[in-house]
């Protein structure tokens, strides 16, 4: 219905490339990570602009030996102290930070940068992610998002701005409009957040949950009792976090 056209609308990318390769061989390296570029079109007030995205990608270690598999992707969004230029500080915290220090992922990650003074755009998430998807061999029933901090607030602004587009939703210790809950029944999500926390951004986090439940979501909700803002390194370090994403998947058209 109204998401499905929206995310079948998400095609009008206009260009990729990769930062340390070119011509035929853009592939980045399986289980390397590498700073990419994809220029995408979104319509503004005044019509359509481009906007070049810049981000890390890593495709998984099998992904050459396995050509008949398609692979899950996840999308991180950062928080706003690792905004600008530099795409080194989007590695600072999160999935990118593991993935410098060796970690290998069973899914394609994507970790984009936000421009400074800047926050996310659910357009150019959305047409980015699109992109890839046309790119590589990605599972289109099993892409997923997830953030922390002002990532967190953008996770859960990209989920509301194309419902039914990810399979399953991890924000952490970012704040979201309530009045979306209807939107987001039908996506998992598993919402993180430290109890010392600001108390503005602990209470949203449990109100949402509760709306999500009273609309029947399928929601669930970690409070660490002695975590202040930084309960994204204890969350992102289980693996447990990813195995309930992972198993997550929209259902088949």
């Amino acid at each position: 219905m109204h998401s499905k056209v929206l995310v079948a609308g998400l095609i009008a990318v206009v260009s990729g490339s990769f930062a340390l390769v070119a011509g035929a061989a853009d592939a980045p390296a399986p289980g390397k990570q590498v700073p990419a570029t994809t220029t995408v079109k979104v319509k503004t007030a005044e019509g359509e602009r481009e906007t070049t995205v810049r981000y890390l990608l890593v495709l998984p270690a099998d992904y050459d030996k396995q050509l008949d598999q398609k692979w899950p992707l996840v999308l991180f969004l950062h928080g706003s102290g690792e905004r600008g230029d530099d795409i080194e500080k989007v590695k600072i915290h999160g999935p990118p930070k593991l993935a410098a220090g060796g970690k290998d992922f069973d899914f394609v990650l994507v970790s984009p940068q936000c421009d400074s003074g800047s926050r996310w755009n659910p357009q150019e998430l959305a047409k980015l992610v699109e992109h890839l998807a046309n790119t590589y061999r990605v599972d289109r029933q099993r892409l997923y998002v997830t953030g922390l901090s002002m990532g967190g607030s953008g996770t859960w602004s990209l989920v509301t701005e194309y419902p039914g587009m990810f399979a399953a939703a991890i924000p952490i210790c970012g704040r979201g409009d309530l009045a979306a809950a209807e939107k987001l029944k039908n996506t998992p999500t598993w919402i993180f957040i430290g109890a010392k926390d600001r108390a503005e951004t602990v209470q949203n986090c449990e109100a949402f949950e509760a709306e999500l439940k009273k609309v029947g979501g399928d929601v669930q909700l970690k409070v660490y009792p002695d975590l202040p803002h930084d309960c994204w390194t204890v969350t992102y370090d289980n693996p447990e976090v990813y195995a309930w994403l992972l198993k997550q998947r929209l259902p088949s058209k």
